[in-house]
């Protein structure tokens, strides 16, 4: 019995079979629902190892995900190796996925011009006592999918990870870029730091035919676009 034990441990099993090292290795979407279900539940019983046990689960709901968000805590608990905490964790998760579908798609704000990445943006910096340097990453459609702080509290080239940023572009599938700073001081003049950054930036992006469309520079009522003023 235990070496049989042993044999359904997930420790075990080669890496690529083991669910956490496989979505971290490979990605979300490669894993079977039992796979998915095992990561919630972290163990299986003595005699099944917890892909095993998901398997055994599933199949007695017809392998139907919408029929797993309907058993109670107490039906779950009916699987050996079920406790109370697992059979929350299948309930959270499955309630996580019922409101998901739910909620409506976010619609993405589109960038048409330098002024609307300034109404974008300045509700987020326009106001702040210190300075905070942000990327709006875009897709071809000049959509915003994501947009990240780089630096807080002020701008020198070497707060600038130019692989990170473009690591990150990479993940999210951006085209684009646009380099967003403010001034607390008011002035709307670039610096020598901000040019510098700028050009360090479109450079390294055009290796990956990623676009820098704009630097601006905002204050509390104001902007300065770069492509505006013809300096990218």
């Amino acid at each position: 019995m235990s070496e049989k034990s042993n044999s359904f441990s997930i420790k075990n099993w080669s890496q690529d079979d083991q669910p956490r090292e496989k979505l971290r290795d490979k990605g979300k979407s490669i894993l079977s629902d039992a796979e998915l279900v095992a990561i919630l539940i972290g163990s299986g019983n003595k005699n099944e190892s917890a892909v095993e046990l998901s398997k055994r689960i599933l199949a007695a709901v017809d392998n139907n995900l919408n029929a797993l968000g309907k058993c109670s805590i107490k039906q779950l608990m009916q699987f050996k190796g079920i406790g109370e905490a697992k059979a929350i964790a299948i309930a959270a998760a499955m309630e996580l996925g019922r409101r998901r579908r739910l909620e409506e798609a976010i619609e993405l704000k589109s960038i048409s011009s330098s002024r609307s990445v300034f109404e974008n943006m300045q509700p987020i910096i326009g106001e702040l006592p210190h300075e905070e340097f942000w990327i709006l990453y875009l897709n071809n459609s000049n959509k915003i999918i994501q947009k990240n702080q780089l630096s807080k509290g002020g701008i020198t080239g070497t707060l600038v990870d130019v692989r990170l940023v473009l690591k990150n572009a990479l993940e999210v599938g951006a085209t684009a870029l646009i380099l967003v700073h403010n001034h607390p001081s008011g002035t709307l003049k670039p610096s020598v730091a901000d040019k510098e950054i700028t050009k360090k930036l479109k450079l390294a992006a055009q290796s990956l035919d990623i676009q820098v469309l704009d630097h601006l520079i905002i204050t509390e009522n104001a902007y300065f676009s770069f492509a505006d003023e013809g300096l990218i």
